[in-house]
């Protein structure tokens, strides 16, 4: 049994380190694509000659499109680099759509703070999107590894099935007693 409770606790330690190293790798592309997409907009809106002066939301829509492709850069190439797959225009589109129920999630929590609390202070408006960003980002992690980078999901989980059972510590059960039922021990 030693042994048994021995290889639980490596493969949960080493599912655990693997998830620490993917998910700082996530954080990391993460940030690249943010400061990606705030260095864009501030470019085009206030930069030298406010090309997009303007036109904030225009600019906003090329900042976030510019910085969608980084982070899907990003993560396809390096945070699930295991898992990415063959098709990449449908694993993009899928990107596409699951960067779209993230900044859904965000706006949610914002028009919640605005609409449904009624705060409207710069506090409560960077609190609000504060939590936007991290349950959106929360969203985006589970739903890439789930439903975008799906290649090596399949391969980790034969692994998984076709792997063989612990080794049994044959002194442990030498060392044991056996009793039959019905018979004094």
């Amino acid at each position: 049994m030693p042994t048994t409770v021995t290889s639980v606790f490596r493969t949960l330690r080493e599912f655990v380190v693997s998830r620490f190293w993917e998910l700082l790798r996530f954080g990391s592309v993460g940030g690249v694509a943010f400061f990606v997409d705030m260095g864009v907009f501030n470019l085009l809106v206030h930069g030298p000659g406010e090309i997009l002066g303007h036109k904030p939301l225009v600019s906003r829509g090329i900042a976030v499109g510019i910085a969608t492709i980084v982070a899907w850069i990003g993560n396809r190439y390096w945070t699930f680099t295991a898992r990415k797959t063959s098709n990449r225009v449908r694993e993009f589109a899928g990107f596409a759509v699951v960067n779209v129920g993230g900044l859904l999630i965000s706006v949610g929590c914002l028009g919640f703070s605005r609409y449904v609390l009624g705060l409207s202070t710069v506090v409560a408006d960077n609190v609000a999107n504060l939590v936007g960003l991290v349950l959106g980002m929360i969203f985006r992690y589970f739903a890439y590894r789930t439903f975008v980078f799906t290649e090596g999901a399949a391969a980790e989980a034969a692994a998984d099935a076709s792997a063989p059972p612990p080794p049994v510590d044959a002194e442990a059960l030498a060392s044991r007693e056996t009793v039959t039922p019905g018979t004094p021990s």
